[in-house]
């Protein structure tokens, strides 16, 4: 299997061919995501509508509802539409259709209806795009049944993950964060699906168990080698997929350390880090060395300033602080 150098924003795209080449059935929507509107606002469906004609490349009007309705009737019509909302603060727009519909129809129709849609969405602090257009938002998601919500952090998990969502007989959030977008690695120019709700061991440790998941799982990588000086083991664990969450993997790695920090970008008051954080003191109380810790923004827009934009996201060096009080 020949691999290839690409980033993140890269491997959406060659995701996006490769089943598109696989299945005629898969079709792409959203605002400008055809080459003649210049293949999406981040180019990441830049090629699909010259390759695979615009009746299934299909850019719409600004009107996150009809993007998200119009993928629903698709999707009840026997098609696996993927559907851009260019970023994740702007699926507000659509949550009737998400929440209401997307999600429930399997239920309300005792399973003789699926509706396997993808929303790939954009997110992410960082790039000074402020309050309205850079909040993590997963928990929204993760609290809704009927959603898989997947939130890869590296190139290849990009492209693994993205083609499982597209086969999921069920609604899929797939996550886009901005820190992770253009850091490059190996992905195979013809991928197997990763399978969803499976994390990944990025590192094996002794000492505690990070969990975290997107941009925010290279902010804890990036503290590693510190953690490493002072003289402690870390297991650092990618969780990629936030619903349904790999509750398995994460409680034998705290079976095993005694000691847990769960990280992620979004607001950490009543974030999904809580429903880790709950599961592991509930399920491992007695083989705890320490309390579980969690780390997220505070409650606040993402800022504009650059200055107080750096100060809400969880750094590495406040990982590390945080890793280095929970040993003493």
């Amino acid at each position: 299997m020949t691999a290839k150098k690409m980033n993140s924003l890269q491997a959406v795209n060659s995701a996006l061919a490769q089943a598109m080449a696989e299945d005629d059935k898969v079709l792409v929507l959203g605002e400008d995501v055809a080459d003649r509107e210049g293949g999406g606002v981040t180019g990441a469906t830049a090629g699909l509508s010259t390759r695979f004609g615009d009746d299934r490349v299909k850019s719409t009007p600004i009107s996150e509802q009809a993007i998200i309705g119009a993928a629903i009737g698709a999707a009840l019509a026997g098609y696996k539409p993927v559907a851009e909302i260019m970023l994740m603060n702007f699926t507000t727009v659509a949550m009737d259709m998400i929440f209401n519909h997307a999600a429930k129809l399997r239920f309300m129709s005792g399973g003789q209806s699926t509706v396997p849609i993808t929303i790939r969405t954009l997110t992410g602090a960082g790039w000074q795009t402020a309050g309205q257009h850079a909040d993590h938002l997963e928990g929204w998601f993760a609290h809704t049944a009927g959603i898989k919500v997947v939130a890869p952090s590296t190139p290849a998990d990009y492209k693994g993950l993205l083609l499982s969502c597209i086969q999921d007989p069920d609604p899929c959030i797939f996550i886009e964060s901005a820190g992770s977008l253009f850091i490059p690695g190996e992905v195979d120019e013809v991928a197997t699906p990763i399978p969803l709700g499976k994390a990944r061991i990025v590192q094996e440790g002794s000492d505690i168990t990070i969990v975290s998941w997107s941009s925010q799982l290279l902010r804890c990588q990036a503290a590693l080698p510190a953690l490493a000086e002072a003289g402690i083991s870390v297991e650092l664990v990618d969780l990629r997929t936030v619903s349904p969450w790999d509750r398995e993997a994460v409680l034998a790695s705290v079976a095993k350390t005694g000691r847990a920090l769960v990280v992620h970008e979004a607001v950490r008051d009543f974030g999904p880090g809580g429903e880790i954080a709950s599961t592991i003191a509930e399920e491992l109380f007695g083989q705890l060395k320490a309390p579980v810790r969690r780390l997220g923004a505070p409650k606040s827009p993402v800022p504009f300033a650059k200055v107080l934009e750096d100060a809400y996201i969880v750094s590495p060096e406040r990982v590390a602080e945080t890793v280095k009080a929970l040993m003493a």
